[in-house]
């Protein structure tokens, strides 16, 4: 059975073919993929539809207005019965709200006159199973409201009388630039102590975003879930755009916006698992715990308080795929940053797993029905729009992730590089200045599969967080309060803005595919992020962003502001920047020195606290080159100690000039680094 099930097609092997290490695991690798296409056989009945045509349930399930009046159907195999109730019926159980049993799936209707709901009107599902009953949130609700009163959640029809049309169709993100994300929560997006809105970060933070040069967001929160604090990560409807932060149509004008600035927006997709509340969603829908979710001991997660998918049942893939071909097609979104793809790959979670060879990835330990629905998922996003951005947040490195189906991956555009984060925390809190390498520095930012395109970043929400620090704090901790003001740094808040900058500036101009940064820790935020909550008096300080710190032309936050502003427009400008080698120039770790070229640009970089650095020289190709990008420059908070201005030409030497190179010797100043640019 083995030999049948091996693929000729060579093409679909390429990963293994840029890989010879993965090859005692190809068949493997084939058994994945042979999987995935008859999974897709089997729900696209053998072709006679497409998955786009398959996930399509949003348009079938919950409530749909139609010619005729209302339709609303709801996926219960275990309930007895089952009614609308709402405003409309005063909360009781009218004969004209119960809904019908329609086949042997467990599918329940029930056919409404126009006048039966309006705009605005609050209603739940009231179901009955064997032996009790309960109120739900319906599993398709497309809005979902909390009473401000009571705090409970329910179920909004949403017919507005004037729906958003979107004027910009079809967006497409440049590709001849990297992709630049800014990673936002819309509620703590603004300076305010309260929860922000769509309308209030399109007027008041795209605008930022756009001058800042990033070409994309990635937008946290966006479906519904009952508890503010969780950033979002434990859903309970999951295609209700948060009600917190404003309507369907203000979340619909706030992407439009984005796309008519050249910004695509990607949301932060959460299908590794789910709430566990009852009420708000689906972890008891009708009596059945494990309706969406998984039997016995891996119902629930073991970390994270949560409930995890079955994604071996129809139904249940059925619901997350639909679930993304919704957020494509009625919000125009671009594309996903899966979260908690480790969590899905692994029957343990990956929990406790070093993952230091090649056998843990196809040792059985895997779960091949989420591997399966994670590829099938990348088959129909990029079916539904082909140019949409897929990301995977992913920490043990599985091996073709971000590869295409066809080459044997699960199809990823992009896979999280979390090991640069860690590595960076790390070195930070261990290693005393003087003991920073740069060889281990560019090995890190480096590290990763020559086929596969990762996202780079410093630092994300993650690090944000109450119980974490950002690097800036990391780096200059209380000082922050006391010596951020111009001309009253101490040492250690200009040792953490020389160091701010270039740890930045090194992890985002060595990208292979694009560069993440979280608002706010650009400028280097002062506080971490801790949502309302009983512990600190349901506050909301620290659940939101200071922009006025670096408004204000006094303090030091401008600085970290203005640089990353510069190092972002001049990684734009380069068509192609992610696609051309990190050439490695030089190192030496005693120095505490390195260089690297991309194409016409050559980065250099002293880690050096104490010692600078004269005619330093490096063999380059011969010319002339310009400095455009320093961080010792005034504006960004350095000494200035190099004219910029000045030209720097190559000096000839007869053993380089055969291969067309000379002796670029360059001022070093300790803790800086510089970008050139050959003319």
């Amino acid at each position: 059975m083995a030999e049948k099930t091996k693929r000729p097609n060579c093409a679909r092997l390429k990963m293994v073919k840029n890989d010879p290490w993965l090859e005692p695991y190809e068949q493997i690798i084939n058994d994945r993929h042979e999987y995935a296409v008859r999974r897709m056989n089997e729900l696209t009945g053998n072709g006679a539809q497409t998955l786009s045509d398959f996930a399509t349930g949003y348009l079938y399930f919950g409530l749909q207005k139609t010619d005729k009046g209302w339709v609303f159907r709801e996926w219960a195999p275990n309930a007895t019965s089952m009614f609308l109730v709402g405003d409309f019926s005063k909360w009781e159980e009218l004969p004209q709200y119960e809904l019908k049993k329609i086949n042997d799936a467990g599918v329940w209707e029930v056919k409404l006159r126009k006048s039966a709901l309006k705009h605005g009107q609050f209603y739940k599902l009231k179901v009955y199973w064997e032996g009790g009953c309960g109120e739900r949130i319906p599993a398709w609700a497309k809005r979902v409201v909390q009473d401000e009163e009571s705090h409970i959640f329910s179920a909004q029809v949403w017919d507005p009388e004037n729906p958003y049309v979107f004027k910009k169709r079809n967006f497409k993100i440049k590709s001849s630039a990297p992709l630049l994300i800014y990673e936002c929560h819309v509620g703590m997006a603004q300076d305010a102590e309260k929860v922000g809105t769509y309308k209030e970060f399109k007027d008041n933070v795209l605008p930022r975003i756009v001058a800042d040069g990033y070409n994309c967001i990635q937008i946290m929160a966006i479906q519904e879930h009952p508890y503010y604090g969780s950033f979002g990560y434990h859903v309970s409807s999951f295609f209700a755009p948060s009600s917190r932060f404003g309507t369907p149509e203000e979340l619909k004008e706030l992407i439009d916006a984005a796309h008519a600035k050249g910004i695509a927006v990607i949301m932060d997709l959460v299908h590794s698992h789910a709430v566990k509340n009852e009420m708000e969603g689906l972890a008891n829908f009708a009596g059945d715990p494990c309706q969406y979710f998984c039997q016995g001991d891996r119902r629930e997660h073991p970390a994270w308080d949560s409930l995890c998918f079955d994604y071996g049942r129809n139904e249940v893939v059925h619901f997350l795929l639909s679930n993304c071909k919704y957020w494509l097609e009625e919000f125009q979104f671009d594309g996903f940053r899966f979260d908690g793809v480790t969590s899905m790959l692994y029957y343990n979670h990956g929990l406790g797993e070093a993952y230091t060879n090649y056998g843990d990835y196809y040792n059985g330990a895997q779960d091949d029905q989420a591997i399966c629905y994670l590829t099938l998922a990348n088959l129909l996003i990029h079916e539904v729009k082909p140019k949409a951005i897929t990301i995977a947040e992913e920490v043990s490195g599985m091996p073709g992730l971000a590869s295409t189906f066809k080459d044997g991956g699960i199809g990823f555009d992009y896979r999280m590089a979390m090991n640069i984060p860690d590595y960076w925390i790390k070195l930070i809190k261990e290693y005393a200045d003087e003991n920073w390498k740069p060889s281990s520095m560019f090995w890190e930012v480096t590290n990763r599969r020559k086929d596969e395109k990762t996202i780079s970043y410093c630092e994300s929400h993650d690090q944000a967080l109450v119980g974490d620090k950002t690097i800036i704090f990391r780096l200059v901790d209380a000082d922050m309060y006391w010596h951020f003001k111009i001309g009253d740094e101490n040492y250690q808040a200009e040792r953490g803005i020389a160091l701010h900058k270039m740890i930045r500036l090194l992890t985002a101009s060595t990208i292979n595919g694009g560069y993440l940064n979280f608002m706010g820790n650009e400028f280097g935020h002062p506080e971490w992020i801790d949502f309302p909550r009983e512990g600190n008096g349901w506050s909301y300080k620290y659940a939101r962003r200071q922009w006025h710190l670096v408004d204000d032309n006094t303090l030091c936050f401008k600085y970290l502001g203005d640089f990353d502003k510069e190092m972002i427009h001049l990684i734009r400008k380069k068509a192609g920047f992610e696609k051309t080698p990190v050439v490695e120039v030089w190192h030496n770790d005693g120095d505490q020195v390195l260089a690297y070229s991309r194409k016409d640009l050559l980065f250099v970089f002293n880690f050096s606290y104490n010692r600078s650095y004269s005619d330093y020289g490096f063999m380059m190709p011969e010319g002339s080159y310009e400095v455009v990008l320093n961080t010792d420059a005034p504006e960004f908070g350095g000494h200035g100690l190099n004219d910029d201005r000045i030209e720097h030409f190559t000096l000839h030497d007869d053993l380089l000039a055969r291969d067309g190179k000379g002796w670029l010797k360059l001022y070093l100043p300790a803790r800086t680094a510089m970008v050139l640019r050959k003319k």
